[in-house]
């Protein structure tokens, strides 16, 4: 066997990187030297970042729903920036602004306001950053969405309307503590009226108020309901700080026998169901729509062609699944 000086195989070394078949970037750590290949016509070197604006990050669903993004980034090594736009549409646009700035290889957005995000999304457009939308979608004409990943809203506002149905035995009215200008909303209560009609048309809603989500908002809005209609049945809240404002306010009032349907299953709304305060919730899973979110932005990153929306089912949570 033939043996090389140390200057041959140093002139050996220096020639193998232009010979080599195979792009990438090698890199030594502790003596260990791994080599991660390219991808041709890819920019950017590294992990992909995505940049996600979340309406409000205090609000439970939308933890869990940052903890699922957060657990399948890691498995494909995706960088996710999260930050909350705190209920502020003007907020939400400059941190789509600072994202594009920041170049981000994709944005996720949960909308505070359905029709003014539309501009944000058209300047994310403009600098070819593919924007997804989670839980809410975009109402505006403007701006192109790559795919909405959600509950399936119209289906969990059917089972809400259900179990507002078999608490009242098909008759009685009652008032929505609504929140109209959220797309997601809309289709909730859209499916809740829709069960109303086809399994208890006796059930009448007598009051649909604007609540804005919030709790505080919410227990105010259903003392004066309940001031204005002293026969009221039943309540649906469109989440559960709605659902959890007017039990407030229903004991406040020293009132009962009014069923009280919310939505989402969170922890405290699951109590209160456990202890009879409230009748049920329609639950969601915003850990899956979070997963989901990520699948369908490795599936684009890939090259695949992605569905314009998936949807996640939803399901109901009763006493009887607090046992």
């Amino acid at each position: 066997m033939k043996k090389f000086g140390p200057a041959a195989l140093a002139a050996i070394a220096l020639l193998l990187p232009a010979c080599s078949s195979n792009s990438g970037s090698t890199t030594t750590t502790n003596g260990t030297t791994t080599t991660a290949k390219t991808t041709a016509g890819v920019n950017s070197p590294g992990p992909k970042t995505i940049g996600v604006s979340i309406q409000d990050l205090e609000a439970q669903f939308y933890q869990q729903m940052e903890a699922g993004m957060k657990s399948e980034a890691v498995k494909f090594g995706y960088k996710v920036t999260f930050v909350d736009a705190s209920r502020d549409s003007a907020r939400q646009q400059s941190q789509v602004e600072d994202f594009i700035s920041r170049k981000v290889d994709a944005i996720i957005l949960t909308p505070y306001d359905s029709q003014a995000i539309g501009s944000a999304i058209v300047e994310a457009n403009g600098a070819n950053i593919p924007v997804f939308t989670a839980d809410i979608a975009n109402a505006s004409k403007q701006g192109v969405v790559v795919s909405h990943v959600a509950s399936n809203n119209v289906q969990g506002g059917q089972q809400a309307g259900m179990l507002m149905c078999n608490a009242l035995h098909g008759s009685g009215s009652v008032a929505i503590i609504d929140e109209p200008e959220v797309t997601s909303v809309q289709d909730r209560v859209k499916g809740f009226r829709m069960a109303l009609a086809q399994k208890c048309p006796n059930v009448k809603v007598v009051a649909d108020v604007d609540s804005g989500g919030t709790r505080t908002k919410a227990n105010a809005d259903t003392g004066d309901v309940l001031q204005r209609y002293k026969d009221l049945k039943g309540i649906f809240g469109i989440n559960d700080d709605s659902a959890l404002g007017a039990v407030a306010a229903i004991q406040a009032a020293g009132m009962k026998g009014i069923a009280v349907v919310g939505y989402d299953a969170s922890p405290e709304a699951r109590t209160a169901i456990a202890n009879g305060s409230m009748v049920g919730d329609a639950i969601q899973h915003p850990d899956v729509i979070g997963a989901k979110t990520i699948d369908v932005i490795h599936d684009y990153f890939s090259g695949k062609t992605v569905p314009a929306r998936i949807d996640v089912p939803v399901g109901t949570y009763t006493k009887a699944n607090a046992k």
